[in-house]
This record gives structure tokens, sequence and C-alpha cells, in this order.
């Protein structure tokens, strides 16, 4: 049973330590702001310019002036700041945040990620993930395991425009959580509830690799 995106985002909420700051990427990565774990504290940057995002607003309480970097509408944590984006790339460039969350179109097993173009379709621009993948201490890729096709999005080599090299450290699909090591290829930490270690095997295109047993993921909340 594969997770849902909420299932994703949820993992890597489990993956957040106290004190950090994170920035959220568009697409799925928005919702880890709904799953942070109890007792800690964390500081969420949009790099269009806010610092101390909170999650989603409920319906009906939506600020329009109140968004994120894909334009959606946000809630701000009390002593929430908020600043030009020329700050906000600074804060990027200098390594002042410690994670981000990313989604991605294709990852490699040497950690290369492609998240950004697909050729012949128009493309408005980067965003910020050429600075992020650049800057940012620790990158996990929140995707899907396979594309619309059902052909894999973990290769041995990205096909599309790359965004950054070798610098993904952790993935965590519908189907597992994977980490990259970059002599042996994806390492397969853990799989999705009632998912198969074959069927992740069969839906993963680089190399894969096991130390030991593959425990399931624990999610404290429904998945699916």
């Amino acid at each position: 049973m594969a997770l849902d995106k909420n299932g994703i985002a949820q993992r890597i909420a489990q993956e957040l330590r106290d004190g950090w700051y994170v920035n959220l990427g568009i697409g799925i990565p928005t919702l880890v702001a709904n799953y942070i774990p109890e007792g800690i504290a964390i500081e969420f940057q949009s790099e269009n310019g806010i610092l101390g995002m909170g999650p989603f607003p409920w319906e009906g309480e939506e600020d329009p002036d109140l968004i994120n970097a894909g334009k959606q509408t946000i809630t701000a944590l009390p002593g929430a700041a908020y600043f030009d984006s020329a700050m906000s790339f600074g804060m990027i460039r200098a390594k002042k945040v410690q994670l981000t969350v990313l989604g991605a179109m294709e990852v490699s097993e040497y950690g290369d990620i492609a998240n950004w173009k697909i050729p012949g379709k128009m493309v408005k621009g980067m965003g910020g993930a050429m600075d992020l993948v650049a800057s940012a201490e620790n990158i996990i890729v929140a995707m899907q395991h396979t594309n619309p096709r059902g052909e894999s999005k973990l290769l041995s080599a990205c096909t599309l425009p790359i965004t950054g090299v070798r610098c993904v450290k952790k993935i965590v699909t519908d189907l597992a959580v994977l980490a990259i090591d970059q002599e042996r290829g994806f390492v397969l930490l853990e799989r999705a509830p009632g998912v198969s270690v074959e069927e992740i095997i069969a839906k993963t295109a680089g190399k894969i690799v096991m130390d030991g047993p593959v425990p399931e993921m624990f999610l404290p909340y429904s998945a699916s």
C-alpha cells in the first residue's frame, strides 16, 4: 500500500531536529509543516521572504497576501519575519539553512537531482532550487517512486537537466526511505506499510543495496 502525499510528508517530518532552520520546496514538501513532532521548535524559511511559516490555514481563514514560494496561502507563527528575496537568498547562500526538502523528477544513485526543467515544456524559472542544493547542509527529496508511465524516477544517472550534483542525502517516496551512498548506490532503509522489498527493487532503476532486514516505516497518523 503506497503512501499518499501526506504520508510522505509525515515520514519526512520525523527527520526534523529541534532548532533547525528548514526550507520546504513546492509540492509535497510544503505538507511537512503540518506534521512537526511534538517537543521540537522548527523555523521554516521560504525563499520568497518569510521566516517562521506555520501550517496551512483552515478553509475560510486564508490571507491572500501571505503565501509561500509556490503561491499557496500559509500561516505565520508568532515572531515571524518578512524580508526581500535578496536577504532570503543571502540566508541560503550563507548556509544558514540546515535542511531543505525538495521535490524531484529524477534522482541518481550518486545523489544527483533533476527537478527544474523538462525539455520542450515551458518553465517560468528555476526558483530557489539551484541555491538550495548548493548551500543547504542536508537535502531530502520527497517524490513518487515512479512517473505517471510507471517508469522509475530513481536512476543510475539522471536523464533530465541536472539541478545539483551529488547533493541529495535521503529520499522518501510513496514506497520507501532510501539513503544515498555514493559508492554503493541507493541504500534501502525502510519500506511503506504493506509494500514488499521486491516491489521496491523492481521499481528502482538504479543500484539498490540493503544492510539487513528492511523495517516498515513508523507513521503515527493515517498515511493513506
